[in-house]
């Protein structure tokens, strides 16, 4: 009876999440699959052909936005991990109290507002009459007005200051469950700064650093506002391909298989990223 009663509700606790698995990941990806390989052969007429994967292959334009955008997206992760990494150890290993929760409290404070909002907000900073190219010509570092929107810096900006929380709070979790005496112990027995750093602190915070790194490079691969609204003209990104075949073009079949195919490309950088660092999705996840 004890038994039943467990099974069965280990089957309500797992209900959920199978149905949430199975109507909003599995099913949609399956629908989007069958969808790319459709080919218009008429009015209302359809077959089964790979013609969607082919005019991918087959146009330099998609191909160079689709690299461009698994690039900007590597480059935009690592920065990420650059910055986050060094706030996150005086964080969890130097600061304490008040000042440890005020400054993850910082950290926090600009997600409570849309992501539209934060992109809005470096557009006013960066724009010609900002509080930036006003400070550069007040200074005398400009004669006139500096335009820093619209190109590929003010967009990787953009890109790492939406990511920067999701690399921070993995690594602080991470960097936490390190004892303070093991670093202690790494300079009583001669080590310096940067041999603690490689030898103790890096790889005990290998699986923070890794996790985070997924997270950052999805948001980044995916993102849609930020390349949309911070980028230039020539500031392509493979989502707005994806959303013009989709919304302007009207054309579902080859927006499919763009999805499918920003799809397999995060699987296999995902999948490489923790083959070279010799970690698993449960040791990373969990």
């Amino acid at each position: 009876m004890m038994q039943a009663g467990a099974r069965l509700g280990f089957i309500l606790l797992l209900t959920p999440l199978l149905l949430w698995l199975t109507l909003l990941i599995i099913i949609p990806h399956i629908d989007m699959l069958l969808l790319s390989l459709r080919e218009r052969v008429g009015v209302g007429q359809y077959a089964t052909s790979p013609a969607n994967y082919l005019t991918f292959f087959g146009e330099p334009l998609y191909l160079r936005t689709f690299m461009r955008t698994a690039v900007m997206s590597v480059l935009a992760t690592v920065i990420t991990l650059l910055i986050a990494f060094p706030v996150s150890f005086y964080i969890a290993k130097i600061a304490r109290g008040r000042v440890q929760s005020s400054l993850f409290l910082l950290c926090l404070v600009p997600f409570w507002v849309s992501e539209l909002v934060r992109t809005f907000g470096w557009m006013i900073l960066l724009r010609e009459t900002g509080l930036i190219s006003t400070l550069l010509q007040y200074l005398g570092l400009a004669s006139g007005p500096v335009e820093m929107l619209y190109n590929d810096a003010a967009m990787m900006v953009g890109l790492v200051y939406t990511s920067m929380l999701f690399m921070v709070v993995p690594l602080v979790t991470t960097l936490e469950s390190l004892d303070d005496a093991v670093i202690e112990a790494g300079y009583d027995l001669g080590g310096n700064g940067f041999s603690v750093l490689r030898e103790i602190i890096i790889p005990h915070a290998t699986p923070g650093i890794v996790s985070g790194s997924i997270v950052v490079f999805m948001l980044s691969l995916g993102n849609y506002l930020t390349p949309t609204m911070l980028g230039g003209k020539d500031s392509l990104w493979f989502t707005e391909l994806i959303y013009s075949q989709f919304i302007v073009r009207f054309n579902w079949e080859l927006g499919a298989a763009f999805g499918f195919m920003l799809l397999i490309l995060s699987s296999v950088i995902v999948w490489g990223m923790l083959r070279l660092t010799g970690q698993t999705l449960e040791k990373t996840m969990g």
